[in-house]
């Protein structure tokens, strides 16, 4: 039988880490988020190192993303990345969460600190770059959401409520007399 994925992208603070991790948990399976972030804190080197790196170099993409495919593939999870739903089109779910760019980076603000207007300019560019960037490594346009199975707005839902929200869209796609 092949695994049951779901597959969560969004922008940077959409709300995305969250709503994986609590759908996860409320699925029983396993949580894959592995990100530039991370990449980053495994090397040492901050986000922006990363991401600049990432800005020359595509096998930062390709290792990152492959890497989390592969993971994916595996066993039942739900896997929440910037192009988790592009990168597996098999997904039994795939779902995309949406905030203005304005409200995203309060969140970063609220999440990481420092200044709110470096923040939004920093985001501002690096929703520019990375959909340069997909655009050039995979052939995708990460603004065209229209494969998704699902698309929430995360300023009207707590994370919790959409994690349930996400849970009965997959139990309804296993069983869709229910």
């Amino acid at each position: 039988m092949a695994s049951r994925i779901v597959a969560i992208s969004g922008k940077s603070g959409c709300g995305n880490s969250t709503v994986s991790k609590l759908l996860a948990q409320k699925l029983g399976v396993e949580l894959i988020n592995y990100t530039f972030r991370n990449m980053a804190a495994e090397r040492g080197v901050d986000l922006a190192a990363i991401l600049a790196l990432a800005a020359k170099d595509d096998s930062y993409d390709r290792t990152l993303d492959h890497h989390q495919v592969e993971l994916a593939r595996a066993k039942d999870c739900v896997i929440g990345s910037r192009l988790a739903m592009w990168l597996l089109p098999e997904a039994t779910l795939r779902v995309y969460l949406w905030a203005s760019p304005e409200v995203r980076a309060a969140r970063i603000h609220t999440r990481e600190g420092g200044s709110l207007e470096d923040i939004i300019a920093f985001t501002r560019r690096r929703d520019e770059e990375d959909r340069a960037r997909y655009r050039r490594i995979y052939d995708l346009d990460n603004d065209d959401f229209s494969g998704a199975d699902l698309t929430i707005n995360t300023e009207r839902f707590a994370p919790d409520a959409i994690a349930s929200i996400l849970a009965e869209a997959l139990a309804r796609k296993a069983n869709p007399r229910s």
